[in-house]
């Protein structure tokens, strides 16, 4: 499992909370709406990199069987 505070996670969410940042500072949205908003960016930035890190990892390899040595016939005597 992925902890949220790991530095791609933390990365991601400030990426993905740069436009409400900017909002924000606009005044488009209050202080609260910001604020409230700003843990949602965090989730949505761990489901990401959660689904990449999922998406990126190679499948472990079944082995492989290998078919039966086929018989030579034996020469008569």
């Amino acid at each position: 499992m992925i902890s949220p505070l790991r530095g791609d996670v933390l990365l991601v969410g400030f990426v993905l909370a740069i436009p409400v940042l900017l909002l924000g500072l606009r005044g488009d949205m209050a202080l609260a709406e910001v604020v409230a908003r700003l843990p949602w960016c965090l989730g949505a930035a761990w489901a990401a990199v959660a689904l990449v890190r999922w998406a990126s990892t190679p499948r472990p390899q079944a082995p492989t069987r290998r078919a039966p040595a086929e018989e030579e016939p034996r020469p008569s005597a």
